[in-house]
């Protein structure tokens, strides 16, 4: 049994105004079906990025946020110019001056990277160059146990995942660990590949997850969580 990463979800209290912004983020196609609003990739990532519509605003410090590359310090600067303008605002979580990366918010607060274009690591990457996490190395094993992505770095407290054909973002774990006081704003929707939700299911529960109840009722969907209680979806 395997999965593979169906989308990124990310709590919305406006999701068409937040589809809006991360579109012009990451240059990726806004898409509405029914009552649901997204983003469709343009540039081969293999995953969407969901709105989900809640009533809670967002309270302290996400866990996971997302890191956009840039291809010369002038993209950097524009791409900046751009998000505030949209919306976003420049925030403090405790960067150095000294850093080359610009710390954003986007219109709900949700934290986000500018990286800079001297950046080794990220180079290879698109637009949207990680998925990045609060967490410590054993949850960065699970994860790579869980997708089937080999680790790629593993060093200083750090360890990074990627799709095996070494396409597509990054997803990343490292410290601060920020403790956890309410749902995680943003998580990720996982589809069995080949087998049953319920075997899929099982396996992940073998690997370290645990069922969660947020609150989700009867639903298609089996909400778990990570061995650092991040929780996940898995799809039928």
């Amino acid at each position: 049994m395997s999965c593979r990463l169906d989308a990124l979800c990310v709590d919305a209290v406006d999701p068409a105004r937040l589809a809006a912004f991360w579109a012009a983020a990451l240059g990726w196609d806004v898409f509405e079906t029914g009552d649901e609003i997204g983003l469709e990739p343009t540039d081969g990532t293999r995953f969407r990025i969901l709105f989900e519509p809640v009533r809670a605003p967002k309270v302290g410090k996400n866990r996971i946020h997302l890191d956009l590359t840039t291809r010369s310090l002038d993209d950097q600067l524009e791409t900046v110019a751009l998000l505030l303008e949209l919306g976003g605002r420049q925030v403090d979580v405790g960067q150095g001056e000294d850093d080359a990366h610009v710390v954003l918010a986007d219109p709900e607060g949700n934290e986000l990277c500018i990286i800079e274009p001297e950046n080794a690591f990220l180079a290879s990457c698109g637009r949207l160059g990680s998925i990045t996490c609060d967490g410590p190395r054993e949850v960065g094993l699970f994860w790579s146990e869980a997708l089937g992505w080999p680790l790629v770095w593993d060093q200083d407290d750090e360890t990074a995942i990627r799709a095996p054909d070494g396409t597509g973002p990054f997803i990343t774990w490292g410290p601060p660990v920020v403790p956890k006081s309410a749902k995680n704003r943003l998580h990720l929707d996982l589809a069995p590949v080949g087998g049953r939700q319920a075997d899929e299911v099982e396996r992940l529960v073998a690997l370290g997850a645990t069922p969660v109840d947020i609150g989700q009722g009867a639903v298609r969907w089996v909400v778990l969580a990570d061995p650092d209680g991040n929780e996940f979806c898995v799809l039928r």
